[in-house]
């Protein structure tokens, strides 16, 4: 084997930076995930690039997925953040203001 090339078998993982998320009916499973999810397969996709043991295609798809991770979060937080808008009645109007937790 020449040196510097890897073979072909020791690359036994069938995606490794999707994870296999591909649906039957073409679409993508990402599309489904929660907040969570989304999270956790951030976190393993960050995990695998910090191994430095990813083929350069490899690490490039990783990181493109990580880009859409983050992505998601990013927009399911943001989404999170306006619902928990309030309504509150000032001078019998209604005004939205931020939610402010109460420091305990």
């Amino acid at each position: 084997m020449p040196k510097g090339r890897r073979s072909a078998a020791r690359d036994t993982s069938p995606d490794v930076a999707g994870g296999g998320s591909e649906r039957s009916d073409g679409g993508s499973a990402d599309e489904e995930l929660g907040f969570e999810e989304s999270l956790a397969r951030l976190e393993a996709v960050v995990a695998r690039l910090e191994t430095g043991e990813l083929e350069l295609e490899q690490a490039l798809a990783a990181f493109e997925e990580g880009v859409t991770l983050t992505r998601r979060c990013s927009e399911q937080l943001e989404r999170s953040e306006r619902r928990i808008e309030e309504l509150v009645e000032q001078g019998g109007e209604p005004v939205e203001r931020p939610f402010e937790p109460e420091e305990g």
